[in-house]
């Protein structure tokens, strides 16, 4: 063995000894079994000595500043490649734009192989470890990722655990009878075992996917299938499942990948007469993967999606000495502050942000105005009753705001899985779209057009200026408003989440520029935005942030400190000017309009109108 190797060995053996005594016994407790926990130890030190050497000198430098990414200096964006660029080697094209846009950290939503047509946007995966064709292959990615290293930008990727699809070579064998593949799943000869499932575990999809089985007539089977029936649950239950996911999970981090997203990470271990939800295994299993990647690959981080409320989110941070995901999105505030928009009253986000603001600085949110996904009005209905919000009413005054239907609203979008019994549904539509920016370009209404881009640079603002990383939405940077070409395509059609999905306007980013067109005002206003953020160390995650009481219901405080610091946003949610008295004892600095701000000065916010206010001195 050279030197060079036992160094590169001594590496592996110190952050192994640091986590084997835990990862063992975690093991065994879920699966009692030494021999795959063996062949677990194998393939972890194996994955590591194939990990480029770029990568472990990442891995090393990263190990030195775990905190690296608790700063203030990531803005996220996230896209589907294809709509974005193409392919791989277009995205790669494109990252001069990312770069003017400000933006250190891209999500490449799901590229992996998957059924056409059959593939919930490339959730339903057929081959961990193969490239859609029409995007590219695993060596374009590689080529991405370090094109992207080279420029400063950490690559996200979607990492689907819960489920492959029925296409996957495990799931076509397990169709065809073979037992060792069939137990990779959940299969049942009659329906016994799935009415009683049935009975304690909710819907995903109650009117587009009902039920969590599926009948396979030519297989004689039923089979757990949670989100759409060519989804197939993988069964936890198997160590086989765990080991070999996370083989995967490894060879995709080694192929560059620096934040590892595991998708519907609450739903993976599976229990009769349970929810089938949050289960402690399911922080068993998280833990384990925490300590894996810690041994083979610990500049990768871990993103949970955990799409429910805050008290069930948090837990999948695990504790400051046991932690599990480095980063979970802030789902609750995001629609929370679209009830804001539609309500003009801050009261429930303002709870929501004290209770962010309570949580140990250790905690990373990913933080949002819309993603990939349709908004789901799960809110604290505890809290809007005393208000005077009673749910299905205001899930229904919601629906119709956003739809531009009711309380004034100059929003656009469509509904998703409207179910008439309930009276619930989801909501889609681009953030311009909702701001107002689509009904005010339509009508060529130039002062709706200001207060619309008005409140679509109000939101970032706030966005902003919550604790964590803020992520874009790709258009969103040039105001992209909704796209109602996909009903033009039998395979979008019935989904109504494509209306925010549509391609990149490549002609209209060109006028990013012009500070007189919509994508240019929005644009600079942005660039503005995440300039300020990076500068100001305020931003840092562990800054202390609180809200302050302005007496008006339509107003939001948000105050950030660190080391002496102090950065005071304001924030008018509704679309009148709103005097603020500025009662602060000393004086501040406008970083918006650059102007001196003294004591006892009464601010008029305009109409979705905000400033951020900085401590001189």
């Amino acid at each position: 063995m050279t030197k060079q190797e036992k160094k590169t060995e001594a590496v592996f053996q110190k952050r192994l000894d640091r986590h084997h005594d835990e990862l063992r016994w975690l093991y065994m407790e879920l699966y009692g079994n030494d021999s795959m926990f063996a062949e677990l130890c194998e393939n972890i030190n194996r994955f590591y000595l194939e990990r480029a050497k770029s990568l472990k000198e990442m891995d090393l430098e990263r190990e030195t500043r775990p905190d690296w990414y608790k700063q203030n200096d990531l803005l996220g964006m996230m896209f589907y490649i294809d709509n974005f660029a193409g392919n791989m080697k277009g995205v790669e094209q494109k990252l001069s734009y990312l770069q003017s846009c400000n933006v250190n950290y891209v999500h490449l939503m799901p590229f992996l192989e998957s059924p056409k047509g059959r593939s919930d946007g490339g959730y339903a995966v057929s081959d961990f470890r193969s490239v859609q064709p029409a995007l590219g292959s695993m060596e374009d990615l590689e080529r991405l990722t370090q094109a992207c290293h080279k420029k400063g930008i950490h690559v996200c990727m979607d990492f689907v655990m819960n489920h492959t699809s029925e296409d996957h070579e495990w799931a076509k064998k397990a169709r065809a009878g073979d037992g060792e593949y069939m137990s990779r799943y959940f299969f049942f000869q009659d329906f016994t075992i799935p009415a009683a499932y049935e009975k304690t575990v909710p819907q995903v999809f109650p009117t587009t996917a009902p039920g969590n089985f599926t009948w396979l007539s030519d297989a004689g089977h039923y089979v757990m299938t949670s989100f759409y029936p060519y989804q197939w649950d993988l069964n936890y239950q198997n160590p086989r499942v765990f080991n070999e996911m996370i083989y995967n999970f490894l060879y995709l981090a080694n192929r560059g990948i620096d934040i590892i997203r595991i998708d519907a990470v609450p739903y993976i271990w599976k229990q009769l007469n349970t929810q089938c939800r949050n289960l402690p295994q399911v922080h068993t299993i998280v833990r384990m993967m925490r300590m894996i990647s810690e041994i083979a690959c610990p500049g990768v981080l871990l993103l949970g999606e955990v799409v429910m409320e805050p008290e069930k989110v948090v837990p999948y941070f695990g504790t400051v000495e046991k932690p599990e995901c480095h980063m979970l999105y802030n789902v609750t505030t995001m629609a929370t502050t679209w009830h804001t928009v539609a309500t003009r009253t801050t009261g429930l986000l303002k709870k929501q942000l004290d209770v962010l603001c309570s949580l140990p600085k250790e905690y990373v949110f990913l933080n949002y105005l819309r993603c990939h996904d349709d908004i789901g009005w799960g809110l604290d209905y505890a809290t809007l009753k005393a208000e005077g919000f009673e749910e299905r009413l205001h899930k229904k005054y919601l629906n119709d705001y956003f739809q531009g239907y009711a309380g004034e609203s100059n929003s656009r979008g469509e509904l998703y899985n409207a179910d008439p019994v309930s009276g619930d549904a989801r909501f889609c539509g681009t953030t311009a779209s909702m701001c107002g920016v689509e009904k005010a370009g339509f009508e060529q209404n130039d002062s709706a057009m200001e207060a619309a881009i008005r409140l679509d640079l109000m939101l970032h603002a706030y966005m902003f200026m919550q604790s964590g990383i803020p992520v874009l939405y790709s258009g969103d940077e040039i105001g992209q408003v909704n796209d109602y070409t996909y009903k033009e395509n039998p395979e979008k059609a019935a989904d109504s989440r494509y209306i925010h999905r549509g391609a990149m306007h490549w002609n209209l980013a060109e006028n990013s520029a012009n500070p007189h067109t919509v994508e240019g005002k929005i644009f600079s206003g942005l660039a503005k935005l995440s300039k300020i953020r990076k500068t100001e160390r305020v931003f840092v995650c562990g800054a202390d942030v609180w809200t302050k009481d302005l007496g008006d219901a339509s107003l939001l405080c948000i105050v950030r400190a660190f080391e002496g610091e102090k950065l005071i946003g304001y924030f008018n949610f509704s679309e009148f000017e709103k005097s603020v008295s500025f009662e602060e004892e000393t004086d501040y600095l406008d970083l918006i309009s650059e102007k001196e701000i003294h004591p006892g000065t009464a601010l008029q916010l305009p109409g979705y109108g905000f400033c951020y206010l900085k401590k001189k001195g």
